[in-house]
């Protein structure tokens, strides 16, 4: 359904050159910057249906590859390819946004909440463990197998 919405949307912006073209007004300067705008818009949003038509052809979405665990939990593997802090302001939880590479060309983001430096370090291999809380992930477990 969101594929058919965004199609719809990169074919709007076409139907409003063709607009100006059949008024006359695409030889006004007005005209000329709207066409280019419509244009840079249609693109824009058909770029995305093509990535997002890539992605289902490939099998390689990026939700996907979180399992889930017996406790209720999800799990990711992979190995950590950086780890980047975030201090938050007062009242909001620090984040961590690691990254984690399955070996290919893909690589997977991971916000946790809280600082996760010392606990998972650049280049290791690692299964993370995690649950959702409050609209958070937070780390359960870390395995270095």
């Amino acid at each position: 359904m969101m594929l058919f919405i965004s199609v719809l949307l990169a074919l709007v912006p076409l139907l409003g050159i063709v607009w100006i073209v059949l008024s006359g007004s695409i030889t006004t300067v007005d005209g000329l910057f709207m066409s280019l705008i419509l244009l840079t818009m249609s693109g824009i949003v058909a770029l995305n249906v093509l990535i997002e038509l890539r992605k289902k052809r490939s099998g390689t979405d990026s939700a996907s590859t979180a399992t889930s665990t017996a406790a209720g939990g999800l799990r990711q593997r992979g190995k950590v390819e950086s780890v980047t802090f975030y201090e938050s302001g007062v009242g909001q939880p620090n984040k961590s946004i690691v990254t984690l590479s399955d070996g290919g060309s893909a690589s997977n983001l991971l916000v946790l909440e809280g600082d996760m430096r010392n606990a998972l370090p650049v280049g290791q291999r690692v299964n993370v463990t995690f649950r959702k809380e409050s609209g958070h992930n937070v780390l359960v477990d870390v395995d270095y197998p």
